[in-house]
């Protein structure tokens, strides 16, 4: 009679674990899975594929139902195992001439350890990983018999799961049935990243995805064309001096300004010459072919001005800072731009916004700083500047002269030169006022110090 009844509890031991282990499963499944991935498989008519959809549109009652189903097992488990393997554990001890009273104890605890490891290890441990592993599997196994016990013990599950539902309130923070499947640009970016960094996806087509995602954070002054760049042509210049003017320029669209870019009166197109006669050419004014064009605020997302781009005929939009001047223009190209990289074509200027000079990179001075760290892995700090010029202006506080060279300040999170060294700001060349060309030099920790020595000596 002993020995059935060892037996029996042994089987029920292991069916217990076994219990365990299905609702630990089901748990992990049903939190890794996507709503996304889940709604797609039920689509299929499959019908274990809709019971983890069911399952999963009630995700805080099926895990509620887990938690209750584990806690369940767990304790009959150690109810039933620990007595019973104490008392085969027992005999062995006194073999071994272990006092009776003493032997009790000693297999009690082992009985209660040897209980509590196998049921962590195959009832927790093994199917956590499996269903973490292969989640819409494991999910597809285990939710009929979830479900099922949902069901039957309702009742409890719903008491439990409103007690601590009312807690969590007192908090001020209201429960939700199911996980957030959306994800943010900023998530969607990181992912992207981490699986560039992984090999799953290759360089080029990682960095295309987080251009993607970052263009509708950016503004229309970090998308536009600066008012310094922008060729202009006045009201009264003739269809003669725009062709001359796209042939010398390479550009192809045109303000019409009456004045300055501030009383701009529209946009012209190269195309449109052609429309005029050649004997007409040198005396058609510009003004006569001008169209209007967008006006939008320096402050516009990304995606919207896309879209104020795109319908319009000109493809071009003037951008308007908040004092309502001209501050640049923004076209398709700049826009494709910012995704793409660099596009050129036969029209461009040679200069590369970023070009490789030995051990240096020759940069634009109108590079935005997050361009700067993503061509050559210099971080700047957060300043009271927007481009590559700007933070040398910072820097020298005066305008430059070419020639001048400045060490650029630590890397973003940074106190300090670190034993890596940091880089020499050189300026290439001037637009009038403007740095136009900027060569950086990484150099190593003590050039840096001698550099920055210097700097504070001259201040002085």
């Amino acid at each position: 009679m002993d020995i059935a009844i060892t037996i029996a509890s042994l089987i029920g031991f292991i069916a217990l674990t076994l219990g365990t282990a299905l609702f630990v499963a089901a748990e992990f499944s049903l939190t890794t899975l996507e709503r996304s991935t889940v709604d797609s498989h039920a689509r299929d008519g499959d019908v274990r594929s809709r019971q983890v959809q069911r399952a999963h549109r009630t995700l805080s009652f099926q895990l509620s139902g887990a938690q209750l189903g584990i806690t369940i097992t767990t304790l009959i488990t150690g109810y039933i195992a620990e007595p019973v393997l104490a008392k085969l554990i027992t005999p062995a001890l006194g073999d071994i001439g272990v006092s009776d009273g003493v032997a009790g104890g000693i297999s009690l605890a082992i009985a209660l350890i040897l209980a509590t490891s196998l049921s962590m290890v195959y009832g927790e441990l093994v199917p956590k990983n499996l269903a973490i592993s292969h989640p819409l599997a494991t999910a597809r196994f285990t939710a009929g018999a979830q479900i099922a016990f949902t069901t039957v013990f309702k009742w409890a599950i719903n008491f439990l799961n409103g007690a601590a539902n009312w807690i969590v309130r007192r908090f001020g923070i209201e429960p939700a049935e199911e996980l957030r499947s959306a994800r943010s640009p900023q998530e969607l970016g990181s992912l992207v990243r981490n699986s560039a960094r992984h090999g799953s996806l290759d360089q080029k087509t990682a960095q295309l995805v987080d251009r993607s995602l970052q263009f509708g954070e950016r503004s229309a002054e970090e998308l536009m064309t600066p008012r310094v760049k922008i060729e202009t042509l006045e009201t009264t210049d003739t269809v003669a001096q725009l062709i001359e003017t796209a042939s010398r320029t390479g550009f192809s669209r045109f303000p019409i300004v009456d004045g300055d870019l501030d009383n701009a009166i529209g946009i012209v197109h190269i195309k449109q010459a052609f429309t005029v006669p050649a004997a007409e050419r040198g005396t058609t004014r510009l003004d006569t072919l001008a169209r209007i064009a967008p006006a939008v605020p320096s402050t516009l997302d990304g995606d919207e001005v896309m879209e104020r781009v795109r319908a319009n005929g000109m493809q071009v939009a003037l951008v308007v800072d908040e004092y309502g001047g001209t501050a640049g223009m923004v076209t398709m190209e700049d826009l494709i731009e910012e995704i793409l990289g660099d596009v050129r074509d036969e029209h461009d200027q040679p200069d590369l916004d970023v070009a490789r000079i030995g051990a240096s990179w020759s940069c634009s001075g109108l590079l935005r700083i997050d361009e700067i760290a993503q061509a050559i892995g210099y971080n700047a700090p957060e300043g009271e500047y927007d481009t590559l010029g700007g933070l040398l202006l910072t820097q020298l506080g005066r305008i430059p002269i070419e020639g001048d060279e400045v060490a650029l300040p630590p890397t973003a999170g940074s106190d300090q030169v670190d034993d890596a060294g940091g880089w020499i700001a050189k300026v290439q060349r001037m637009d009038g006022r403007r740095i136009d060309r900027v060569l950086l030099t990484p150099v190593p920790a003590d050039v840096l110090a001698v550099a920055v020595s210097d700097e504070e000596a001259r201040d002085v």
